[in-house]
This record gives C-alpha cells, structure tokens and sequence, in this order.
C-alpha cells in the first residue's frame, strides 16, 4: 500500500449504495482514497456540485481514509495534482468493461504512471443506477433500498 490516493471518481448524481460499497471496499485496500466529484459544464445534474459532495461526506463518515473532492477537466490531470497513481472504476457488466476499459486505455496513453483498477459491483447492486434513481424517485417511487437516508431526503426534496 502506498500513502499515495487512489482516485474513484463519478457524477455521483446522486450516491446510490452501490457507490457507497465501493468506497468501503476501495477504503479496505487503499490507505487513502479521494471520491472525486466530475464536474461537467456539458451536462445539467440533478444536484449541484456541493450538494453532492455534501452526500458523500456523509455516507464517508465511517472511512477517516476517504476524503472528497471535486474535479474538472481530465481525471488524468486530477490525478497529477493529487499525486495519485491508481483510478478505481466499478463495474456491473459487460458493457462497463469494454467503455470503461477504453478509458483506462487512453488515460494510460496520456498518463503512463497512473494505473485503473476495476472493481466488480457487488451483485445486489449489478442493475443499480443513478439515472435509475432519478426515475424511480421523479415519480415518487420508493429509492430507500437504493440510496443512503439523506439522499432519500434530498431526492424527495427534488422532487416533492
């Protein structure tokens, strides 16, 4: 192990607990891990980057080895300025592979120094999604199963 972060990084719009098992496991193997927040001026999220940021301290409470962050641009220039040589990426199937293995393969084409480790989704969470979520929360569905209490709170504070 290394004192050195390990970078997992997504929208997290918003935290589901497949997102918080990961950080669990990544904690279990890493001395410090940063969740970095993507910010994206392409795209409109749910909530803003605060918002999220403020999700995932909460369900990171119990791991003192995770901070969070946000983030712009390239991962790969985040990763440099956190010293960081490791990119966790989750997987639920296989068509997470093949998009997310070419992303490995291009960050380390730009960054030969930084390595990505997949890490499979637990298989309760294999379906799990935030765009799922949002769904099933903008019609009032019940997302507690899928979500932490305070992004339950939060979606129904989106949605009403």
């Amino acid at each position: 192990m290394s004192s050195r972060p390990a970078i997992y990084a997504g929208s997290f719009d918003p935290v589901t607990l497949g997102h918080v098992d990961l950080m669990h496991r990544a904690a279990r193997l890493f001395d410090r891990v940063i969740v970095a927040v993507g910010v994206h001026p392409t795209r409109t999220p749910l909530f803003n980057v605060d918002e999220r940021i403020a999700m995932l301290r909460e369900a990171a409470v119990p791991l003192p080895n995770v901070e969070i962050a946000s983030f712009g641009g390239l991962l790969i220039d985040f990763c440099k300025r956190a010293d960081a040589h490791v990119v966790i990426r989750g997987l639920r199937h296989s068509m997470d592979f093949e998009y997310e293995l070419q992303i490995a393969q291009a960050n380390a084409d730009m960054a030969p120094d930084v390595e990505t480790v997949f890490l499979p989704t637990a298989s309760k969470y294999g379906f799990l999604t935030a765009s799922l979520v949002r769904e099933i929360a903008s019609h009032n569905g019940d997302v507690s199963r899928y979500v932490p209490p305070n992004v339950v709170a939060a979606l129904a504070g989106k949605f009403g």
